[in-house]
């Protein structure tokens, strides 16, 4: 066993003191603290103080050359130092970086910036190492270096200008991860990946884009999501003024009012485009919440379009450079205006296709029409209504009130109807309908079906088919919970709708 004066000496080698040091620091702070970065900047900054002091208490200064006298003992041991102390102040440095040098709310650019700075510092640190403990002339490295670098720059000017260009990118942040954007040369994508070299796009065929970042920093873009993911959208529309202009804005104002897939608010509009003998052409914009939905938002609204047209007895005009008959002069067209209005509704109801024509004809000779005034409340939520209404024209809303917030559930158009539940199973409606404009619906009482329901029992089971593929598919107009429908299979609906008009089982 060593004696004590042994152990002293031992302790005191700075070879020891300086390799226990470095040794228990490296663990400390590199494993210990590390998810700490406050504390492992304090214990980076005590750690390269206390080995700054140690070194100078043993006459080795690290950012100076060596002393060429020493053993080959002494100079190995103050080249390891000299590294261990450029490790350090390294790493004292990018724990500095890591807690300091951030851009608030912009924790991207805020890594890419302290990215570049710890590469820096390191190459700083490796130039350090070079010049004191090598002894190795810094500068001729670097003239050295420059004229390899030329050569390599211009082997690598595409991949380089890809990186640059990347940096720049990443600054500015002219687009993000999920923005849709449009080049100039009209290349358009949603964006999915973007990184030093290059930006993917994943376009509406659903095909990744490839784009060098050297590319997108030259051409020109638009971001189709910024300032925010809103985008707005317009179509166009031809019709015939058989009436004025201002009464064919008001039926397009119903159509936006109509759909439950644009925003209300900036508010739709709709504006005169040109106005001839022939056609009055209107343009509707609008904006949907998403670009992705623009698609689906246009197809509701040329649905609308037409349903809201018929409604008011217009037509819609044909393309300037269209040949053939005017719309009036198809026979086609001239044989469904001498169909009743009532009947044509009747038609339009799913839950009506499987009667006869002279089960239809009598009962749209009990329909009942009715108006209602501009926000006029047709059905407030819970109430049992014993009818069923069908929208001749205009435009509704329904809404449920969830605590205290009021939530929109759908929007109804000329064609759509609502009571089905009250009118075949007697539970109340889930929704209100409030009228946006001046609506006109035809009234299905209990009353006018059960005379049907008597003469042939088994449109209670039809009916009741009809209602629970509605109910399954979600098209079932604001009714009540499922629960409330007892699941809505067919065989309990039936039952339901049996009772309710007294059919015999």
């Amino acid at each position: 066993m060593l004696d004590n004066p042994t152990w002293s000496g031992v302790i005191a080698d700075p070879v020891v003191q300086a390799g226990t040091l470095a040794v228990v620091g490296a663990i400390i702070t590199r494993i210990a603290l590390r998810p700490f970065p406050s504390w492992k900047l304090a214990g980076q900054v005590f750690f390269f103080a206390a080995l700054t002091v140690l070194l100078l208490y043993h006459d080795i200064v690290p950012y100076q050359v060596g002393p060429t006298t020493a053993s080959t003992f002494e100079r190995v041991f103050i080249a390891l130092a000299k590294v261990v102390w450029w490790i350090n102040a390294a790493w004292a440095l990018i724990a500095f970086v890591r807690v300091f040098l951030i851009f608030e709310r912009q924790p991207r650019e805020g890594r890419l910036v302290q990215d570049l700075v710890i590469g820096l510092i390191y190459l700083g640190a490796i130039l350090s190492v070079v010049a004191y403990v090598f002894s190795f002339p810094v500068g001729t490295l670097i003239a050295t270096s420059g004229v390899f670098a030329i050569i390599l720059g211009l082997a690598m000017q595409s991949t380089l200008s890809d990186v640059f260009s990347g940096i720049a990118l990443n600054l500015g942040r002219p687009y993000t991860i999920g923005d849709w954007i449009v080049l100039n040369d009209g290349v358009e994508g949603r964006v999915v990946e973007t990184n030093w070299r290059s930006t993917h796009l994943l376009n509406g065929s659903n095909d990744l884009v490839v784009l060098p970042n050297s590319f997108l920093a030259k051409v020109g873009l638009t971001n189709l999501s910024s300032p925010d993911r809103s985008h707005g959208a317009s179509l166009t529309v031809r019709v015939v003024p058989t009436i004025g202009p201002s009464a064919i804005i008001e039926v397009m104002r119903a159509v936006l009012l109509s759909s439950g897939s644009i925003l209300t608010e900036p508010k739709p509009g709709v504006q005169i485009k040109s106005l001839t003998s022939d056609a009055v052409e209107l343009e509707l914009s609008f904006r949907v919440t998403d670009i992705g939905q623009t698609g689906p938002a246009k197809n509701e609204i040329f649905d609308l379009i037409y349903r809201h047209i018929k409604a008011a007895g217009l037509t819609l005009a044909r393309p300037l450079d269209a040949a053939g008959p005017p719309p009036e002069q198809l026979q086609p067209e001239g044989m469904a205006k001498h169909r009743p209005t009532p009947l044509r509704l009747l038609d339009a109801v799913p839950l009506f296709s499987s009667l006869t024509e002279d089960e239809k004809e009598t009962l749209a000779s009990s329909m009942t029409r009715r108006t209602y005034k501009k926000d006029s409340v047709l059905i407030d939520q819970g109430d049992t209504v014993a009818s069923l209404m069908i929208v001749r024209t205009g435009a509704l809303v329904a809404t449920r009130q969830e605590g205290h917030k009021q939530v929109e559930l759908g929007r109804l158009a000329p064609g759509d109807y609502f009571g089905e539940s009250g009118l075949l199973i007697g539970i109340g409606e889930a929704a209100s309908l409030r009228a946006l404009t001046f609506v006109v619906v035809y009234e299905i009482a209990q009353a006018s079906l059960a005379p049907l329901l008597h003469d042939r029992p088994a449109i209670a089971e039809e009916l009741a088919a009809t209602l629970s593929r509605r109910i399954e598919t979600g098209q079932h107009s604001f009714a009540a919970e499922g629960a409330a429908l007892n699941g809505g299979s067919v065989g309990s609906l039936v039952t339901r709708i049996r009772h309710l008009f007294k059919v015999p089982q």
